[in-house]
């Protein structure tokens, strides 16, 4: 949990029970639901952290398959930017990838295929970032989405359709590609971006880094929360380590 959180909670507790008889004002109502949202947001986000270290454990899991990786795309060059009305055959308008983050998803690549976790079906946005990191990490042709489409807001309409319907149908398609069990011994990749997945899984995940990835195990239950939460680090070390 937030220690932060946790302790903004234990004040507002201690100020409500100074006095018995005092009445609760709105505003410290309000207080204390935030912090209870804040602490709960906190500890659903602490389950997929209490796992990172034990990827480990997980591996022959993995290897048997049936997990879908939801990846961010891998780390950016800040000197290309997107640029609005999108032409998806000019990559000098697009936000691509670093050299940095192409080395890193090719060792991603090789650690995920030494580790011997099958790759099946890979799914990505269509653009090029997203795209460039699914061939990287599983060295095969992608499936692009144009729903998987980066939605942040004040470029939504540019990337999906409209700000509001683009960003809740881009949430949707998300979770239901999650919810999809992959193939047989397989694992599915979904290469996307950092709003898409906020949107679709909570603002809890608002922090996730370039090259990061949250792991779920769909079992028919429709739950969206994931069993790992991976740095691209993790899965490189972990491969040199045996």
């Amino acid at each position: 949990m937030n220690a932060h959180a946790l302790c903004l909670c234990r004040r507002s507790d201690e100020r409500t029970s100074m006095s018995e008889t005092e009445a609760v004002s709105p505003s410290r109502t309000r207080e204390l639901m935030r912090c209870i949202w804040a602490c709960a947001g906190a500890l659903l986000a602490a389950t997929a952290f209490a796992d990172d270290g034990k990827l480990d454990a997980l591996l022959p899991s993995l290897q048997r398959g049936g997990y879908v990786i939801v990846l961010r795309h891998g780390a950016t060059d800040p000197q290309y930017q997107d640029v609005y009305p999108l032409n998806y055959d000019d990559m000098t308008k697009q936000r691509q990838l670093s050299e940095q983050g192409k080395e890193i998803a090719r060792q991603m690549g090789s650690a995920v295929d030494s580790l011997g976790i099958p790759i099946g079906k890979v799914y990505t946005s269509r653009l090029n970032r997203a795209m460039e990191t699914g061939r990287l990490v599983a060295g095969k042709d992608v499936i692009w989405k144009v729903e998987l489409n980066d939605s942040s807001m004040g470029s939504a309409s540019a990337m999906t359709d409209s700000s509001v319907t683009g960003n809740l149908r881009s949430a949707a398609a998300l979770r239901q590609l999650v919810n999809t069990r992959p193939e047989f011994h397989t694992n599915t990749l979904i290469v996307t971006h950092k709003t898409n997945i906020q949107d679709a899984f909570g603002k809890m995940w608002a922090d996730i880094k370039e090259g990061e990835s949250l792991v779920f195990k769909p079992d028919g239950s429709g739950s969206l929360i994931p069993v790992a939460r991976v740095q691209a680090s993790d899965w490189i070390g972990l491969a040199h380590s045996r």
